[in-house]
């Protein structure tokens, strides 16, 4: 969906490199040239990055640019000048020791000042402040960062899209991911959105159906499954007269502002594509907040039933 073609390829949480060798397979796959693009990125565990440094190594692409560095890419930015022309991650889901406490008056907060215990919002805008004017940045975030109204998420949320800056939403199917269970959801955010001819739009793509289980755990999309998402993208941005786009009920819809502001600046694809909202679609805090207050609540009912239960044994009288 970014075609990374030419420029300047960042992912500041880049794991074991896995994003920048797609980059390379996308490239080599169109006949075009590894060395028309350049990569920056950043990882804190040293192992994973020495990983990364020999992925990347062993398939011939330079790496001088790939830190290392333990204290992460929010408190030490390695790359603090870079603005890229692709920002391509896959970020840590809802992390919640980003040491925000220390990072409240940051200058790359330009959208609003993230929570202290989760780390979502933090990361667009860290991918936001790394953007040259005409760059796109497509990511991976936990499905909750597309409702959650926590600790100001939500207005952080309607800075972003009344900025002009998401251009599209992608809701991914279950179990497509080996290492969490948490729904997971693509937000594709442009630099350039505003001067576009789909300035005031968003495209809403709900793939939640796509792909096919290969067993009980896990689900995975097939070349046709991407090929739909890609091609469905790449017409509403790109498309002319020859080539339109339409909207399909069920799968994708180009959702004017104004009704994103209707719906409170949420952005769960099936509110717009016309499919049901799903039990999964939730405000993670809120959620989590209220578990844990049903839990004390719990406990304590216990204790009351236990003391109860006491007192009530204490009046049993056995016969000598």
């Amino acid at each position: 969906m970014l075609q990374p073609y030419k420029g300047r390829v960042f992912d500041p949480c880049c794991g074991s490199g896995g994003m920048f060798v797609q980059s390379e397979k996308f490239i080599a796959k169109h006949q075009g040239k590894l060395k028309d693009i350049s990569i920056y990125g950043q990882e804190s565990n040293h192992t994973t990055w020495r990983l990364a440094k020999m992925n990347l190594a062993i398939r011939g692409i330079e790496s001088s640019q790939v830190k290392w560095n333990n204290e992460g890419s929010f408190l030490k930015d390695a790359h603090k000048d870079l603005k890229a022309d692709f920002v391509i991650a896959n970020p840590p889901f809802n992390d919640s020791d980003w040491s925000g406490e220390l990072l409240r008056t940051d200058g790359r907060w330009q959208y609003g000042s993230p929570p202290a215990g989760n780390a979502n919002y933090v990361w667009i805008q860290h991918f936001l402040y790394h953007l040259s004017p005409k760059g796109i940045a497509g990511f991976v975030l936990a499905k909750g960062s597309l409702t959650s109204k926590s600790s100001g998420e939500g207005d952080i949320r309607r800075a972003l899209i009344e900025a002009r800056l998401v251009d599209c939403i992608v809701n991914l199917p279950a179990k497509l991911f080996l290492n969490t269970q948490i729904p997971a959801c693509l937000w594709f955010c442009s630099r350039d959105k505003a001067k576009g001819r789909h300035a005031g739009e968003i495209l809403f793509i709900d793939a939640r159906n796509e792909g096919r289980l290969i067993n009980r755990r896990t689900r995975e999309l097939g070349t046709e499954d991407i090929e739909r998402i890609a091609g469905t993208y790449h017409r509403w941005h790109d498309g002319g007269p020859k080539v339109k786009y339409e909207d399909v009920k069920g799968f994708c819809n180009s959702a004017r502002l104004e009704r994103v502001k209707e719906l409170d600046y949420v952005l769960t694809p099936g509110r717009y594509v016309g499919l049901p909202d799903e039990e999964d679609d939730f405000d993670f805090a809120e959620r989590f907040g209220r578990l844990t207050a049903e839990f004390e609540g719990q406990l304590a009912e216990e204790k009351r039933l236990n003391r109860v239960i006491l007192e009530n044994l204490k009046k049993i009288r056995i016969p000598k």
